[in-house]
């Protein structure tokens, strides 16, 4: 009598190939992130608009890409030449908004490829029919400010500068949270002790009156806000690092590394650093979206990054000044929102990515 072989469901197949070749942690994390929609759609809008401002001199700039005189192929957006490569009288550097500059380009034989925006962060719309600052138009997309500088070429290029800011500074504060943090919790004692009173003293210093000193003494300035925020910006990250540390060093494979002699520092970076990430890569764009309205703030009261550098806080400070110009505070405002909100979406998605209660029940509702 011949027995039926029972042939195994494919599913129940798949889940036992899943069950022995799992992804490694990492790779858990980005399958969780992935399925958080909202947070993976904000960090791809967010990372093609930083690479859009990185390359901002192809989308907004007062020189042509490429241009073709007499002949001859000209690169100006990577060369400065003087306008009397293009017949005319000054050697200064060529400015190729100048109608006579554009007339000699669009002669017969002669061309001039030009970015879609034809002015620069600090350009002056010297040729504006409407007096500064100018509403949207064709010529300006979002108007001008009150210097005549366009708009739109300031907010991209104001966005890149504040994501930039923001990514040192996240970097540097998270740097100095994690050494100061891991040091406290590992050694605890004497250790935990002076160094909790160390940064209640250090906390407790006037953070604005600083800066303000500061920048009445020196020129103001990207490295020196760097320097004086990153005095200030680790503090809040190592309280976490230092209780995810203090709860660790008393896990079993830490007094095992011990037993086995493994020195501090090994032990540190092998074992406990690794288990003590979770709130540090969560708080990430948190951070980021904090250093971008220390900028802001700073830059609108008069206390950032020196003129004519783009910045988002400078504009918001013209739009206050100018009520009337409302495009000019609209269109920041909007930016600002935009960016804080995608940073937000990818804080939340990247908590719920490393939080693995929440990937084992949405794993456990697709399989149902």
């Amino acid at each position: 009598m011949s027995r039926a072989r029972v042939q195994p469901d494919s599913s129940s197949r798949d889940r036992t190939v899943r069950a022995f070749v799992s992804p490694s942690p990492m790779r858990r994390v980005w399958q969780r992130f992935r399925q958080q929609r909202l947070g993976y759609w904000s960090l791809v809008v967010f990372i093609v608009a930083f690479v859009a401002s990185v390359a901002g001199p192809l989308w907004c700039n007062d020189k042509p890409i490429v241009a073709r005189y007499d002949g001859h192929l000209y690169f100006p957006i990577v060369k400065t030449y003087p306008e009397t490569a293009f017949g005319g009288d000054f050697p200064t550097p060529a400015d190729y908004l100048d109608p006579y500059v554009k007339k000699r380009l669009d002669a017969p034989g002669n061309f001039a490829i030009y970015p879609p925006n034809h002015y620069y962060y600090d350009t002056l719309n010297y040729f504006s029919k409407a007096p500064n600052p100018a509403p949207p138009s064709r010529e300006n997309w979002l108007g001008t400010d009150d210097r005549g500088r366009d708009v739109f070429a300031r907010l991209l290029y104001g966005f890149g500068v504040s994501v930039e800011f923001a990514l040192v500074l996240t970097l540097i504060g998270t740097v100095l949270g994690v050494l100061a943090g891991a040091v406290q919790g590992y050694f605890g004692g004497k250790t935990d002790i002076i160094g909790q009173r160390l940064i209640e003293i250090w906390s407790a210093m006037p953070e604005l009156y600083l800066l303000i000193i500061f920048s009445s003494i020196f020129e103001p300035g990207f490295i020196l806000l760097i320097v004086l925020l990153s005095l200030f910006g680790w503090i809040g990250l190592s309280d976490y690092v230092r209780a995810e540390f203090l709860r660790n060093r008393t896990q079993d494979y830490v007094r095992a590394a011990r037993a086995l002699g493994l020195p501090n520092w090994q032990i540190i970076w092998r074992h406990v650093l690794p288990n003590s990430l979770t709130p540090v890569i969560t708080f990430l764009p948190f951070r980021m979206s904090g250093a971008i309205l220390a900028l802001t703030s700073l830059d609108f009261l008069g206390l950032g990054v020196p003129p004519p550098t783009p910045s988002l806080g400078e504009l918001l400070a013209q739009g206050k000044a100018n009520l009337d110009a409302w495009w000019i505070s609209l269109s920041t405002f909007g930016v600002l929102v935009l960016m804080l909100l995608l940073l937000t979406f990818m804080g939340d998605a990247l908590r719920n990515a490393l939080d693995t209660r929440i990937g084992d029940a949405m794993r456990a509702g697709g399989n149902q």
